[in-house]
């Protein structure tokens, strides 16, 4: 039975998550010393006291799930993944998890990314939206329409359950055009702006020449990047995987479906939140998916 460990992304922070870390992880606080040098500022209080107000500030948004996923899956003493894969920022926990690159250079790079995202989106307004109870191709289509505005579909998340990124102005005509198309809720996301679309390329430009930096190595076994939904153990490809992402749709559908193609009967979803279970059974009800720390 091959096991794949998934690991989520923004989105998936909730109060308190630091707690549960330290009532698991018996070397946790070793971690969070290391973090709060890193970051700068006192992640570990954020992650166990702080407010929503403060977990949702992108800047700490990302570290705080990374760290979360990244010390979740060092509690398992079972852990040992046939195949690994994360949601848009969890890529990233999964490539730690795996062995592919250490939990201070994965830090980093997280806080590069995050910081460079924010600044992004100070740059010029975007948005997204959740789309409910279309096809794919569907909304594909739709957003190729709307040629004055940008628009993209960003991430495929299960069937029936996309979210599109762009231009405010792009998003309207979009949910106006899929709303006619049959769609049964299209949901404006409280976001910062468009994440994997074009207004992140001054983002992917600054993490780009983080990752060239940073030193990976081939993880323990395959991971399932979002950017292309194939596996890969190269770590030159992973790195460009992980900078096309930013820019790029996250394609969860097919990574999910290729990795029950290559085996994987049984799905554990490692951090915050269960978001992920849920799209896999919607993608194939069949295999195993649940939460495992």
């Amino acid at each position: 039975m091959s096991i794949a460990y998934v690991f989520p992304g923004q989105g998936a922070q909730f109060v308190g998550m630091g707690n549960e870390i330290f009532d698991k992880f018996p070397d946790a606080s070793f971690y969070f010393q290391k973090a709060n040098n890193i970051l700068g500022f006192d992640i570990e209080r954020i992650m166990k006291e702080g407010t929503i107000e403060e977990l949702t500030r992108t800047e700490v948004t990302q570290p705080a799930i990374f760290i979360h996923s990244v010390l979740m899956a060092k509690s398992l003493q079972d852990f040992q993944p046939a195949m690994v894969a994360g949601h848009s920022l969890g890529e990233f926990s999964a490539l730690v998890a795996a062995g592919g690159l250490s939990f201070e250079d994965g830090l980093k790079l997280v806080s590069i990314r995050a910081n460079a995202m924010q600044k992004a989106c100070d740059t010029q307004p975007s948005t997204m939206a959740a789309v409910l109870g279309l096809d794919d191709s569907t909304v594909d289509n739709i957003c190729k329409s709307i040629t004055d505005e940008i628009v993209v579909a960003a991430n495929y998340n299960c069937p029936g359950q996309l979210v599109i990124s762009g231009s405010p102005r792009g998003i309207e005509l979009a949910s106006e055009k899929l709303k006619e198309a049959g769609a049964k809720r299209v949901l404006p996301l409280k976001v910062g702006g468009a994440f994997h679309s074009p207004f992140m390329a001054p983002a992917k430009e600054e993490l780009a020449q983080a990752i060239m930096e940073t030193n990976f190595s081939n993880p323990i076994c395959p991971i399932y990047q979002n950017y292309t939904s194939h596996a890969s153990q190269n770590a030159d490809v992973i790195k460009q995987n992980l900078i096309d992402q930013l820019t790029g749709s996250v394609q969860w559908t097919r990574s999910v479906f290729n990795m029950i193609q290559d085996g994987a009967l049984t799905f554990y979803e490692v951090g915050p939140g269960s978001a992920l279970t849920g799209m896999i059974k919607k993608i194939n009800a069949e295999v195993l998916a649940e939460k495992k720390a």
